[in-house]
């Protein structure tokens, strides 16, 4: 067969068929070996939405080209949907037209309802059953208290990602002028509080509310505001005590809370606070917001009861589908969650963004250890992992939290007292979690 010229040609090209093409299939009788692109030569396209931002947006466009780099099966393209809210409004729609994406950013406490949905996937088969499964090592590797939120009914449906941890922020001036210690417990606190109060200062500052530090006090006193087998506690004396601690302080004008600012940075800045209960990555924010020669540090929470805990929080990554497997697709969105779960990659993330590493070999490393040195502001959080924990998540937890948040503004906005507002609140929790179900 000879190359067609010619009329034959014009032919073939009323077809639209080009010369280019022809030339693919007619150069093996001119013996010149032919490039031919199949589909098994290009990589599978894997899409992730995340809500991240401004600098955590391009750390995360980073990590991404990152992976792309590492392989040659998959290529990940990132796209950012704006705010959390977006970016579950987003999976909600995507859902109904099943145009959702591979890969997305989402807290554990979603994982309950996409359950429910049918559109996030069952990561077991990944994670500790496939031929790319984690060892045990590398799952015992990951902090507890971020793998365990991965978990829904004995099963894995997200790895970690951006973790965060509550903190103090801690003006050290103001301790410095009176004498006092950084606080290691909350009887520690409660003695800072009645020197300064005497000069119209405060021991302490919470976001617009204290409910992370609340749910803290009350995972040190042994229980949680619903626990592990969805039974709800947050009527409870345990926790009804630990918030007439706080709201009692606030009664005494030894404590305030930010109220329409949200973030309690501002004001804690202004230096007439000693302590500032806040997240791990918040610390960027207060940076920038501190006048120069403002004096401060961070440290672990306090103890209550003895004990210390302090709440997680941040996102996860969720494997989604519309309603169908697709292999290639699933293997390539996998394998991005467990290069995001490598020790290199986790220190990469976490150095670039002020979130927490994932592992402890990662915490451990000469690496990480060299990042805390240059920036001491991120010890603290560091130092705060062994004494983590995450809430329950379970169905109905929008709801449930609704209420909760809702119970605590009563007690911050009309001066009620905890007794009087969270034993009815529990009952309402009560129905919340059974409705769901």
């Amino acid at each position: 067969m000879g190359i067609l010229k010619g009329k034959n040609m014009k032919k073939l090209k009323l077809f639209g068929i080009s010369s280019a093409a022809l030339m693919s299939a007619s150069v093996i009788t001119a013996g010149i070996s032919p490039v031919v692109t199949t589909a098994a030569d290009k990589k599978t396209e894997i899409v992730l939405w995340d809500a991240m931002n401004g600098p955590y947006a391009k750390a995360m466009e980073t990590m991404v080209q990152a992976f792309n780099d590492s392989q040659s099966k998959y290529i990940v393209k990132v796209q950012h949907q704006g705010t959390y809210q977006t970016l579950n409004e987003k999976i909600i729609a995507s859902a109904k037209s099943k145009t959702l994406p591979d890969l997305s950013q989402a807290t554990y406490t979603q994982v309950p309802d996409l359950k429910k949905m049918g559109i996030i996937t069952n990561l077991d088969p990944y994670m500790v059953n496939g031929k790319n499964k984690l060892s045990e090592k590398k799952l015992n590797n990951i902090y507890p208290g971020f793998l365990s939120s991965s978990k829904y009914e004995g099963h894995y449906y997200s790895v970690p990602l951006s973790k965060s941890v509550r903190i103090m922020d801690v003006n050290t001036a103001l301790l410095k002028k009176y004498n006092l210690e950084i606080p290691k417990t909350w009887d520690d606190v409660d003695h800072i509080a009645q020197v300064l109060k005497k000069d119209g200062k405060f021991a302490v500052g919470f976001d617009k509310s204290f409910d992370m530090e609340l749910e803290g006090m009350t995972k040190a006193a042994g229980t949680k505001f619903i626990t592990s087998k969805e039974k709800v506690q947050f009527g409870s004396k345990t926790v009804v005590d630990a918030a007439t601690k706080l709201y009692n302080m606030i009664n005494n004008k030894e404590a305030w809370t930010a109220g329409v600012d949200i973030y309690g940075t501002k004001r804690f800045v202004e230096g007439n606070t000693a302590l500032y209960f806040a997240s791990s990555a918040g610390i960027t924010a207060t940076k920038e917001a501190a006048p120069e020669g403002f004096e401060w540090t961070t440290a672990v929470v306090p103890s209550y009861k003895g004990k210390i805990a302090t709440e997680l929080a941040g996102n996860d990554l969720v494997m989604l589908n519309n309603g169908k497997t697709n292999k290639a697709k699933s293997a390539g969105a996998w394998a991005f969650m467990k290069f995001m779960l490598q020790d290199k990659q986790t220190l990469n993330w976490a150095t670039s963004t002020g979130y927490l590493p994932l592992t402890k070999t990662a915490t451990k490393s000469e690496t990480y250890k060299k990042y805390l040195s240059e920036n001491p502001l991120a010890k603290a959080a560091s130092q705060s992992l062994p004494y983590g924990f995450q809430s329950t998540a379970f169905l109905g937890y929008n709801d449930y939290r609704t209420e909760m948040t809702s119970a605590v503004d009563q007690v911050l906005t009309n001066n009620k007292a905890p007794k009087d507002v969270f034993p009815a609140s529990a009952k309402k929790m009560k129905e919340i979690i059974k409705d769901a179900k």
